[in-house]
């Protein structure tokens, strides 16, 4: 059963379309359903309110606008102590901010080792005013 503080994944159209988080859950004026308050985690974040029945909440599919809409609980996996301790080299690599790919010895350089860009640095301090007449 979903509840307040669960991790849902919304399906719109029977593919995945984003994450959200259960704020709020309270009945409805309409007996048998309930307004359902996510903060939808993207960026910028985004809080939404469905009117749904307690079915849908829990991941039976239902229609908006005439696309099919399912909530699906997110579990997050298992994980065993001896799985815990893994090692750098089990983690998957992630591609650079900058793309461009840095070696193990350049992510440990101080960053006063690396090469910087030869660029001019200007002043606007030292800009002397125009004088207006």
């Amino acid at each position: 059963m979903t509840q307040e503080g669960d991790l849902v994944l919304a399906h719109i159209r029977n593919k995945p379309a984003f994450f959200a988080r259960i704020e709020n859950i309270d009945s409805d004026i309409k007996p048998g359903w309930f307004q359902v308050k996510m903060l939808v985690l993207q960026v910028p974040l985004v809080t939404i309110t469905w009117i749904l029945r307690d079915t849908y909440i829990n991941g039976e599919e239902f229609t908006m606008g005439g696309h099919p809409v399912k909530l699906d609980k997110v579990i997050a996996p298992e994980t065993n102590s001896a799985h815990e301790k893994s090692t750098a080299t089990d983690a998957p690599e992630l591609p650079p901010l900058d793309g461009v790919a840095a070696s193990e010895e350049e992510l440990h350089e101080p960053p006063a080792a690396k090469s910087a860009p030869t660029t001019k640095v200007v002043s606007l301090m030292e800009r002397k005013k125009k004088n207006s007449t």
